[in-house]
C-alpha cells in the first residue's frame, strides 16, 4: 500500500538496509546508519535499472512521487531517466565552470596578442575593477539583461560615463564569444547604450552623436563653409565609410572595384597591417563617379592642392571641420565612434558587425586572411543601411 508521511518519518534503522514501497517502483531505503534515500526501480530496454531521487526528509513524499511520475513520463517517451539526470548534472557542472569571469579571461587571453600591452592591461583592469565584482562568479546562463544594465548604470552613477560605455562593449564582446562557442543562446549585453546611459562627454577623439547629425549635414551639404568640392566629397566618404583618416586620404583609384562595389585597402596602409575590405554603398558609388571629374586621371582619389602628385593632407580635413564650426567638437576619427554607436543603437546591428568593419583586429595572425571577409554579407548590408540612414536624416533636415 502507498506510504504516508508519518510512515516515512517513523521508519527506524535496522541491522540491515531495508526498503518501504510506495508503489510504481518508488521505494524509501532505510540504512543501518539511519539515513533514508528515495530510489526508483524501473526497466529500460529490457534491463532493470535504479534512479536515485535523493534523501529524505530533504525530498519529501510528495516531491518523490512527482519525480517518479516525471521519470515514468520519460520512459513513455523512450527516454532513460538515469541518463537524463546524468546529462543535467553534466550541464550544471559546465555552467558552474563557465562563469563570466572565467570566460572573460579566456576572451581577453585570446585577443590580447593583437592589442598593444597598454590596451590589454586597460581592458583587464576595467573588467577586474568594474565587472568581475558584480557578475564575475555568476554562470553565463544565469546573467540576464537587467543584471547587465544594473552593472553599467552603477559605473555611470559614479561619474564614469565613458568607462560605463566601455564596460558594456566588453560585456557584449564576451557574450558574443560565448555564443559562438555554444555556451549561451543569446547575448544579454547586446543592448543599446542609449537605453541605459546618459549622453557622454567628449572623448579623446571628439565625436558628435546621432542627435548632432542634422545640423552637421545641413552645414556640409549647403556648403556654407565653402569647402573645395573634393574636400567636401572626402568628408562625405569619411562619414559613409568610417575608415581612418589616413586610410582615406591615401586611397588610390586602383584599390577600387566599382563593378564589385568594394574598396580593398592594402595591408601596408592599415593600422593592423592586414588588408581590409570596405563594401561600397550606392551613395559612395555616386561620390566616386563625381570625384572622377577631379582626379580620375591621377593615382590618388584626393590629390594635394599644392602638390597634385601627392595626396591630400590630414590637416585639410581638420581645417575643413574647423571652418564648419567643429573644432574641438568633432574630428575625422570621430566618424568611427559616431558610426559604431549609431549603427548599434539606431540600426540594431550587434556589436561584432560594425566592430569588424572598423578593422579592430582581435584574432590571431593565422585567421587574418579570413577576417577581412568575415561577415561580409552582413557588413555589405550594414554599409548600405548606414548610408541610407544618413541620407534619410539629410532629406528630413536639409532643404
Amino acid at each position: 500500500m502507498p506510504l504516508s508521511d508519518v510512515a516515512c518519518k517513523n521508519a527506524k534503522p535496522d541491522s540491515k538496509e531495508y526498503k518501504l514501497s510506495d508503489g510504481s517502483g518508488l521505494n524509501l531505503h532505510v540504512t543501518p546508519s539511519g539515513s533514508k534515500l528515495w530510489r526508483l526501480k524501473y526497466r529500460y530496454m529490457g534491463k532493470e535499472k535504479t534512479l536515485s531521487i535523493g534523501p529524505y526528509p530533504q525530498i519529501g513524499l510528495a516531491q518523490a512521487r512527482k519525480e517518479r511520475d516525471m521519470a515514468r513520463g520519460m520512459l513513455a517517451n523512450q527516454e532513460d531517466p538515469s541518463l537524463a539526470k546524468q546529462e543535467k548534472k553534466r550541464l550544471m557542472a559546465i555552467s558552474a565552470s563557465n562563469t563570466f569571469e572565467a570566460l572573460a579571461r579566456r576572451w581577453h587571453e585570446k585577443n590580447s596578442p593583437t592589442w598593444s600591452p597598454k590596451h590589454s592591461a586597460t581592458v583587464l583592469h576595467r573588467l577586474e575593477c568594474d565587472v568581475f565584482p558584480e557578475i564575475g562568479k555568476i554562470p553565463l546562463t544565469d546573467i540576464g539583461t537587467p543584471r547587465i544594465a544594473a552593472l553599467i548604470e552603477a559605473v555611470e552613477d559614479r561619474g564614469a560615463a565613458e568607462m560605463a560605455r566601455r564596460c558594456l562593449q566588453y560585456c557584449r564582446a564576451v557574450f558574443a564569444y560565448a555564443k559562438i562557442h555554444g555556451l549561451v543562446q543569446h547575448n544579454p549585453a547586446d543592448i543599446k547604450a542609449a537605453d541605459i546611459l546618459s549622453a557622454v562627454g567628449r572623448r579623446h577623439h571628439p565625436a558628435m552623436e546621432a542627435k548632432d547629425l542634422p545640423v552637421f549635414l545641413r552645414k556640409l551639404y549647403t556648403n556654407e563653409a565653402r569647402l573645395y568640392k573634393p574636400t567636401q566629397i572626402a568628408m562625405e566618404m569619411l562619414m559613409y565609410t568610417f575608415v581612418r583618416t589616413g586610410e582615406l586620404i591615401k586611397a588610390q583609384w586602383q584599390e577600387f572595384d566599382l563593378e564589385k562595389r568594394v574598396w580593398e585597402i592594402p595591408a601596408s596602409r592599415m593600422k593592423m597591417k592586414r588588408p581590409h575590405i570596405v563594401p561600397l554603398s550606392n551613395q559612395v558609388i555616386v561620390l566616386l563617379e563625381e570625384l572622377k571629374k577631379f582626379s580620375g586621371n591621377r593615382p590618388y582619389l584626393f590629390p594635394g592642392q599644392r602638390n597634385p602628385k601627392g595626396h591630400m593632407s590630414n590637416n585639410a580635413l581638420l581645417v575643413a571641420l574647423k571652418r564648419m564650426g567643429y573644432a574641438g567638437i568633432h574630428t575625422g576619427h570621430g566618424f568611427r565612434a559616431l558610426a559604431l554607436s549609431t549603427i548599434m543603437e539606431e540600426l540594431d546591428y550587434p556589436y561584432e558587425i560594425p566592430d569588424i568593419q572598423l578593422a579592430h583586429a582581435k584574432k590571431g595572425d593565422v585567421e587574418a586572411a579570413y577576417n577581412r571577409a568575415k561577415f561580409i554579407k552582413q557588413r555589405t548590408q550594414m554599409m548600405q543601411d548606414w548610408a541610407d540612414y544618413i541620407e534619410s536624416v539629410r532629406k528630413s533636415h536639409v532643404q
